[in-house]
């Protein structure tokens, strides 16, 4: 429809978005706040400076970003359509002629749907008959000379033409068939009709020689760009004679936007998505079955933790210069914990963001627990589980990218810094509200969950980037934004992954405690049941729907784009990780306060054993096993440890005796008290170091040995030795030798050693690192629309111009401005005024004085609604408003 046939615009119709904007009630500008919360830092002053910040390039292209494939596939038919475009319009290009003609009730529910989305996010804006997409939005996704649209569609015949020589036109509109013209506006226009009719363009076509028909189709789903020679063969000059190829440049020509959509019979897109990829069931498990693998998992992972933190109790690995543990270090707790080093990377950094290991801020910088982790212990095991689960959950580190490169090739560690995905906790918590979509029990193929977050939110390149004018044909976009989608994806595998360390799932499905700590109902089953198929006659065409950021599995609803789903407060959370904690608690297994000994020097523990019993067990015996039962062994060494920690031989036997479900075995018996006889009869102490005992015979062998020679010894006293080497190192040596010596004091006492517990000073856990603006709550938006709200009265309110500056801010000397405000006061009228904070932003406001003192004046501000103090000395000027 060309610019002289277009119906005049309705009086009530929006000229402009902020028009558009100020049409708006409350709750929809509440919701573009919520949906954009970019454009509420800092909150704009009135609705015109609202729109303006909507309509900028960096705002625009965020919000593409974050919208669903069949959104952005509606806007990108919207920036190839007629300005402005009526809904009809826009309809057969999302539908093409056979979805116009017999219409789809999954595209045109789904359609009504996406474009009430993009009217909530000033995206779109306009009436059914007069839709505009934001000029910005236009400029990305509309095709260019330079480049082709995201739908791979080339520019319009005027476009094209633009430069060409009337004489070159009129021989193309006269070798279509058409009539010539007496100026080439009207030439332009006769060959744009001739491509949009359908019945003369099939009949041009119907003419066409095969081999220009193949070059065609070669060309029609883009890239719509081409080469030629300077003496094109004769299927192409009969295309470009016919204005069905047009040149942009020497060698390069172009398929007509127009000509390009007839024989797409006119789509816009080739493949249109209108309704989200369904979630394929892998396997079926009993909710039983599930919740009792998940329960088990669980207490794995909290085993797991307690275990690592263990080995760093006297002092954790150093702490690397840039920060994190190294290779080594990494490689070493990996093998203390029996598990594979990415899998153990992951526990390190769950510990880390769940506040119970950090730096201890030392010279020697080693990591150690915190404080916290003491008070972490004390906790039943559910509640301990659920701090774990929500700190992974929120957290933005992402144990997954350890051991990769960074930006400058550098090697990401544990605990080290650039691990920060501000992704990764939206990701995380979609991916596992994708499988509380499924019934209980259920576990979903990984292929449909990537499948479905990549329709959620396509790469980033499919958004105004478009090919390159001579790339290879293979459709718009498909060589950029694959970094950001590969990053999403393996994220997404990372969380499927570590949600079954956890025990968040059971056997890849949801538990019900999994369920709970997302705030979710158990799950029915009938999204799934119900495919991809939409409802019709939910949606009116462009009707403004509410939007609550929910996400529906695969009933075919157009659903807001992830980010924007309500992220649950600390409190909500902390409900959600209790309810969790109570729907685990049942499944975990009760503490026991026995073992069996067995006659192989060994116990067996059938379960999770009390800590008290824990404790003393891992000094008395050495762990061989763990699994669904923990397997100690009694050695010499494991046996002196105990001792040397201050117990006696009567307290390990009164001990084991207590604690046995079994007779103490006769060889353990035999091994305490064979390994106590023997334990203190050397005494070591510090000379640089000594070796005392009664036994002159045993200090003579030890004298003989070979391999005391590195100690140095030598004979002080018939019961004495001195050695050049430290206690420590003394102890150690002769321990090696196969004796049992006993370190003492200055005074001649035994010194017990036990454990040190080294601790950090208190730490907080990490705080999640945000990338843009967080979002906002229901409070500030509310705050938000109000201050825009009297902003914008103030701003449109009508007043008296001053005559130097019309509608500018008001300019007045200080004597008129404060005459001004005391005449105000005694008549109780509202004035306008210009003032420049601190910061010095410049602001127009509408205040009612209400006092004038001590250079301030006191006033009602309409524009904050609420009763302020200014400064005179920044207020600009004053004007009277209107009288009207």
């Amino acid at each position: 429809m060309s610019t002289d046939e277009q119906p005049q615009r309705p009086a009530d119709t929006p000229r402009s978005l902020a028009e558009a904007l100020r049409s708006r009630d409350d709750a929809s500008l509440g919701a573009l706040l919520h949906a954009r919360p970019d454009l509420l830092t800092p909150v704009p002053n009135d609705l015109t400076q609202l729109a303006t910040r909507a309509a900028t390039r960096a705002s625009v292209v965020r919000a593409l970003e974050r919208l669903d494939r069949f959104a952005q596939q509606v806007a990108e038919a919207l920036a190839v359509a007629p300005e402005p475009a009526t809904y009809e319009e826009l309809h057969a290009l999302v539908a093409g002629d056979e979805g116009s003609e017999g219409g789809d009730a999954t595209v045109d529910a789904a359609l009504g749907r996406a474009l009430a989305v993009l009217r909530e996010q000033a995206l779109v804006w306009g009436a059914d008959d007069r839709l505009r997409l934001v000029r910005t939005a236009r400029e990305l996704l509309a095709p260019a000379p330079q480049y082709p649209s995201p739908t791979g569609l080339g520019p319009t015949v005027a476009e094209a033409t633009a430069g060409m020589s009337p004489n070159r036109i009129q021989d193309i509109v006269a070798a279509a068939g058409l009539p010539s013209t007496h100026d080439a506006v009207s030439a332009v226009r006769s060959l744009t009709e001739l491509f949009t009719d359908r019945t003369r363009m099939s009949a041009l076509l119907d003419e066409a020689p095969a081999e220009s028909v193949e070059v065609l189709s070669r060309l029609v789903w883009g890239p719509p760009y081409g080469q030629v020679t300077a003496d094109p063969a004769r299927h192409l000059r009969w295309l470009l004679d016919r204005g069905l190829l047009l040149p942009t440049s020497p060698g390069t020509v172009v398929l007509p936007r127009e000509a390009a959509l007839h024989l797409r019979a006119g789509r816009a897109h080739r493949v249109l998505e209108p309704a989200p990829p369904a979630i394929e069931v892998l396997r079926e498990h009993r909710p039983q079955a599930v919740d009792a693998a998940a329960a088990s998992q669980a207490y794995m992972a909290l085993d797991t933790v307690e275990e690592l933190l263990k080995d760093w109790d006297e002092g954790g690995p150093t702490v690397l210069r840039a920060g994190g543990l190294s290779v080594r270090d990494l490689k070493r707790t990996a093998v203390a914990l029996d598990l594979p080093e990415p899998v153990a990377a992951f526990w390190v950094e769950l510990a880390y963001a769940a506040g119970l290991v950090a730096s201890d801020g030392e010279a020697d910088e080693r990591y150690a627990a915190t404080p916290a982790y003491d008070d972490w212990q004390e906790l039943p095991a559910a509640e301990r589980w659920s701090v774990l689960a929500t700190a992974w959950l929120t957290a933005t580190r992402t144990a997954g990218l350890i051991g990769g490169r960074d930006g400058k090739d550098r090697t990401l560690s544990a605990l080290g810094p650039h691990l920060d995905r501000s992704s990764a906790p939206e990701i995380r918590h979609r991916v596992l509200t994708l499988l509380t979509t499924l019934p209980d029990g259920a576990s979903p193929t990984p292929e449909s969950i990537l499948a479905r977050l990549r329709w959620e939110r396509p790469p980033r390149g499919s958004v105004g980037g478009g090919t390159a004018p001579h790339s290879t044909p293979g459709g718009p976009g498909t060589g950029a934004g694959t970094a950001p989608m590969e990053l999403r994806a393996r994220i997404a595998q990372w969380t499927l992954n570590e949600s079954e360390l956890l025990g968040i799932t059971g056997r890849g499905a949801l538990s019900a405690h999994g369920r709970a700590l997302l705030g979710s109902e158990s799950g029915s089953g009938e999204e799934t049941s119900a495919g991809a198929a939409a409802n019709p006659g939910t949606s009116q065409p462009g009707a403004h729907a509410s939007q609550t950021g929910t996400h529906t599995s695969q009933t075919g609803t157009h659903a807001l784009p992830i980010p924007r789903a309500p992220h649950p407060s600390p409190s909500e959370l902390a409900a959600q990780g209790a309810r969790a904690a109570r729907l685990l608690a049942p499944l975990l297994p009760e503490p026991l306060d026995h073992v069996l000994l067995q006659a192989d020097l060994t116990a067996v523990a059938p379960g999770p054993l009390e800590r008290p019993l824990a404790e003393t067990l891992s000094v008395l015996a050495d762990v061989e096993s763990k699994g669904g039962a923990t397997v100690y062994r009694f050695t010499p060494g494991s046996v002196r440890r105990a001792l040397d920690a201050g117990k006696s031989a009567s307290d390990l036997h009164a001990f084991l005796a207590a604690h046995s479900r079994t007779p103490v075995p006769q060889p353990l018996a035999y091994l305490i008290d064979d390994v106590a006889r023997k334990h203190g009869h050397l005494r070591i102490g510090a000379a640089s170091a000594y070796v005392r005992c009664d036994d002159e015979a045993l200090l003579n062998e030890i004298l003989a040995d070979k391999r005391s020679q590195g100690l140095r010894l030598r004979r002080l006293a018939p019961t004495v030795l001195a050695a050049q080497a430290d206690p420590g190192a003394l102890l150690e040596g002769l321990r090696g030798m196969g004796f049992a010596p006993a370190a003492e004091s200055a005074e001649g006492d035994v010194l017990i050693t036990r454990a040190h517990a080294h601790r950090s000073p208190p730490r907080t856990a990490p705080e999640p690192v945000h990338d843009g603006p967080p979002l906002a709550d229901t409070t500030l938006i509310g705050a938000a629309v109000r201050a825009i709200r009297a902003g914008d009265l103030a701003s449109t309110m009508p007043r008296k111009a001053t005559p130097e500056k019309g509608d500018a801010l008001p300019r007045t000397t200080a004597a008129e401005t404060l005459a001004t405000m005391q005449a105000a006061v005694l008549t109780g009228e509202a004035v306008w005024i210009g003032y420049v904070n601190a910061e010095g932003a410049a602001s127009q406001r509408v205040i009612a004085p209400i006092r004038v003192e001590g250079g301030f004046v006191t006033a009602y501000d309409h524009t904050a609604d609420e009763v302020k103090t200014y400064p005179l000395h920044r207020v600009t000027g004053v004007a009277e408003l209107a009288d009207d």
